[in-house]
């Protein structure tokens, strides 16, 4: 493994997607605890993903136009899905002072679900993964899992930063009520575009 891969890696977890906009919004929403569930549920994502890239599974999205765009799709209902989340009174990711219960189970499965519903990131991976794999490596199979669990280690740390960050800052927004509704109004946004962008998207 290189200083290179671990760097390279670096800079697409850290990009904001629509993982860290759930880790945010939990963590701005529910506190530090729920924003780790939801760091969690993001990374279990990655994992078919990964598992299809090295299975070569995601060679079937790549060649399969109608596969491609069922799984698209889901996805693009999701993330709307999501936005409405946001907007609606007492949603799952409502920032508000009230003491809301969501159960650690539903955070991570939403979490899962939101990487799961993205086939670009299977594309992903399987033009990621090979490119660190030195040609003369006896099993190219067992060191590329040994990238995709540090990669998901990568993944998970980072989320978890970006929640406590949310966290940390949560009893500022709590405490007004204006900055509330922007930001629900930018989360639901920024889910909204995320969608619209994966629609929009060819491969």
């Amino acid at each position: 493994m290189t200083l290179e891969y671990l760097l390279t890696s670096l800079i697409v977890i850290l990009l904001p997607g629509t993982g860290v906009l759930y880790t945010l919004a939990f963590g701005l929403g529910k506190g530090w605890r729920a924003s780790v569930f939801a760091a969690f549920g993001c990374t279990l994502g990655i994992l078919p993903h990964i598992s299809a890239s090295i299975l070569g599974l995601a060679a079937v999205l790549h060649t399969s136009a109608l596969a491609f765009q069922i799984v698209k799709y889901l996805g693009v209902a999701y993330l709307f899905y999501m936005a409405w989340c946001v907007l609606r009174e007492g949603g799952a990711l409502q920032v508000s002072q009230r003491d809301t219960t969501v159960s650690a189970a539903k955070i991570v499965a939403n979490g899962f679900l939101l990487n799961i519903l993205n086939p670009k990131l299977s594309l992903f991976f399987l033009a990621f993964l090979p490119q660190f794999v030195p040609a003369d490596t006896p099993n190219a199979t067992s060191y590329m899992l040994g990238l995709a669990v540090v990669f998901m280690l990568l993944t998970f740390v980072v989320f978890v930063g970006y929640g406590a960050f949310a966290s940390a800052t949560r009893r500022f927004v709590i405490s007004r009520p204006p900055v509330m509704l922007w930001l629900k109004r930018g989360f639901a946004g920024a889910f909204g575009a995320l969608g619209l962008r994966l629609a929009l998207s060819d491969r």
